[in-house]
């Protein structure tokens, strides 16, 4: 697996003083935890951070993060943003050995919606989970799950279980079987079924008995 490299300085100083000279100096501080070692704050450049976090997938890679010739294998875990601006203006980094297992949510991407039996006739996405949290070795956390919706039919919802994950990749829920993504019917799609003159279910034969009564009583 490529591991990005940033390179970064030492910021000897902590506190909010200390953080706002090193943004008007055009560096975004930081903090290195973890790994029973006493954590150690430094400073990245801006430009850095941004490209960074446009490439996406940001809080599921793992860099290594250059001070002074020593190198550390962080994760990051949080990044505050400027509730005006939305710039980056401080992140949190955990160091991360490369037999050590992490926890970390990973992106879902959802294939062949194109061919997907149920998208054609009209049905809608209902995408339940974006990102999906997982344990995995750090030196192969996953870039994406990817679920498969070629042969996804209206009503059909798609459980983690039915998702192949990589090897030594293991959701951090394990007591149940939740749903990733569902293909729900759309008007369209059940105008069509009206169309093709399918029968109703027992349920919507009973409502419609229901309604049917309801309106007898208000006649009378």
């Amino acid at each position: 697996m490529a591991i990005d490299e940033i390179e970064a300085t030492a910021r000897p100083r902590a506190g909010k003083g200390a953080a706002r000279a090193v943004r008007r100096a055009g560096r975004i501080p930081a903090v290195i935890y973890g790994d029973k070692k006493e954590p150690e704050t430094i400073a990245i450049d801006h430009p850095t951070l941004v490209k960074l976090l446009n490439q996406g997938g940001f809080l599921s890679n793992v860099f290594n993060i250059k001070i002074e010739g020593r190198s550390n294998r962080v994760l990051p875990r949080d990044i505050q943003f400027d509730p005006v601006k939305d710039l980056p203006i401080h992140v949190d980094f955990q160091r991360v050995s490369g037999d050590g297992a992490v926890r970390v949510a990973v992106p879902v991407v959802f294939l062949n919606e194109e061919t997907s039996p149920g998208l054609k006739r009209g049905g809608v996405l209902n995408i339940v989970r974006h990102e999906v949290e997982v344990n995995c070795p750090a030196d192969a956390i996953p870039a994406q799950i990817e679920v498969d919706l070629a042969e996804a039919e209206i009503g059909d919802s798609i459980h983690i279980s039915a998702v192949k994950l990589p090897d030594g990749v293991v959701p951090t829920i394990t007591d149940r079987d939740f749903t990733v993504v569902t293909v729900a019917g759309s008007a369209s799609a059940r105008s069509e079924a009206d169309e093709d003159g399918a029968e109703p279910t027992e349920e919507g034969a009973e409502e419609a008995a229901t309604e049917s009564d309801s309106e007898e009583n208000k006649d009378e």
